[in-house]
């Protein structure tokens, strides 16, 4: 497996679904099953926001960039509502969206980011996200490399992506110390402040000091990011103990830039940050455990750190067990209706993969009613996010009149974004090929104004 780690992006890293609102009485088209996509610093002045610590046709696009903790809502509506981000508690600075009930079929405006101040009460702030690993596809699952509708699947696991934290920081990311001076410049964004107090502890062996030191060199906080000199911090407040710093220091020692490869060190490190409760830890280790085991034997064991992980509500997790649900591997028997619960979960987290996959689900009535508009409404959602499988079928969706009225302009747009990104698809090109000029030129201006 390919583990691609960027110092910057190594940083930290419910429920009852509700049914889907009408079963429709006409049956719709046959889709194809959904594919596993892989989806997709901040100016730091000496005052800055604090911020806290992802098969009828043959398609073979090029791999996309990946797609990443609080606990969802209780009640999950089955059209696309729109998300809010949140962080998992223990965690430095990025972490995993938490999904908000809206108003069913549409889809969530994106929240823009706070303007950096030099000092504000509670600011929000931008980050790049942490790299984790992305689930492996399971034998048989509707992410393994099949032909239709879905780009080359990456043969090792990607990072996750994960969204920016809220304005509350929890001091015991840092080692569970009450908040003091350094802690306190942090949390007003005052980081040329906040490692000025916090490297003189550190320097004296303070660990939840080192960590911040780490943190704010890491990120570039207010300085230029030094990612070696990150690197002897986190490794000083690992071996002390901090849960965040060992998962950290291992993603570097994955990484193998700024110290020696040591997958066997990380792992080590990545096990005792998972069983002090750290979710992108015990995400990752499950990763690990299956790069070390593709068996069953070492699907088995991952589980366990796979369920821990998304019960804390990291949408990575929980599409990896709706996986294994939809598969019923790794020890667990096929539920499907689990399975789709848990894709509603990651789905309204904006898990652009999980969005394409219930959509499917939904216009199949797999684990549950069959509900045409509210599948389309989240491949739709995908698709606008940039999926490159969900954009070739929605304008299969379309063309096919599925969940929505047929325009075949349209459906010739989506595929012009898609096949733009490199999907290939026979079967839409005979499509276009049934377009007249008239409908082909349209088709083009709408594609130029589409996501």
């Amino acid at each position: 497996m390919r583990l691609r780690f960027t110092l910057a992006g190594m940083l930290a890293l419910g429920f009852a679904i509700s049914q889907a609102e009408a079963e429709t009485a006409e049956a719709p088209k046959q889709v194809q099953q959904p594919a596993q996509e892989t989806a997709k610093p901040e100016d730091h002045g000496t005052d800055v926001p604090k911020l806290e610590s992802g098969k009828p046709d043959a398609e073979t696009p090029p791999a996309a960039t990946p797609s990443g903790p609080t606990s969802p809502n209780a009640a999950a509506p089955v059209d696309p509502a729109p998300a809010t981000q949140a962080p998992a508690s223990n965690m430095p600075p990025p972490a995993s969206p938490q999904p908000s009930a809206g108003s069913p079929e549409q889809p969530a405006a994106k929240t823009p980011r706070a303007p950096e101040t030099a000092a504000p009460a509670q600011p929000t702030p931008s980050t790049t996200p942490p790299q984790l690993l992305q689930p492996i596809p399971l034998p048989g699952s509707s992410t393994a490399a099949k032909k239709g509708d879905r780009p080359i699947a990456n043969p090792l696991p990607q990072p996750a992506t994960t969204a920016e934290p809220a304005t509350d920081v929890d001091p015991a990311r840092f080692g569970g110390r009450a908040p003091d001076a350094a802690y306190g410049a942090y949390q007003r964004g005052l980081y040329k402040t906040a490692y000025n107090l916090a490297l003189v502890r550190a320097n004296k062996g303070d660990a939840p000091a080192q960590t911040l030191v780490a943190e704010i060199l890491a990120r570039g906080l207010g300085m230029p990011a030094n990612a070696a000199e990150a690197a002897k911090w986190y490794q000083r407040a690992a071996e002390q103990g901090v849960p965040e710093a060992q998962f950290q220091y291992a993603l570097i020692l994955i990484d193998g830039r700024q110290v020696k490869k040591d997958e066997k060190k990380a792992q080590v490190l990545l096990q005792a940050a998972a069983e002090a409760g750290n979710p992108l830890a015990q995400f990752n280790l499950a990763q690990l455990m299956i790069q070390r085991d593709p068996g069953e034997a070492g699907l088995a064991r991952a589980v366990l750190y796979y369920q821990k992980a998304a019960d804390t509500g990291l949408a990575d997790a929980q599409y990896a067990m709706a996986q294994i649900f939809a598969n019923g591997a790794g020890g667990k028997a096929k539920d499907d209706s689990e399975a789709r619960r848990l894709l509603v979960l990651a789905a309204q987290q904006n898990y652009d993969t999980a969005q394409l996959d219930l959509g499917q689900w939904l216009i199949d009535g797999r684990g549950g009613k069959r509900d045409l508009k509210s599948g389309f409404n989240w491949t739709k959602r995908a698709a606008e996010g940039g999926n490159v499988a969900a954009q070739n079928r929605l304008a299969k969706l379309y063309e096919g009149g599925i969940g929505v009225d047929p325009d075949l302009v349209t459906a010739a747009a989506w595929f012009i974004v898609a096949r733009r990104a490199g999907l290939a698809d026979p079967q839409m090109d005979d499509f276009m090929q049934g377009l007249d000029e008239e409908q082909t030129k349209q088709a083009l201006q709408k594609a130029n104004r589409l996501p």
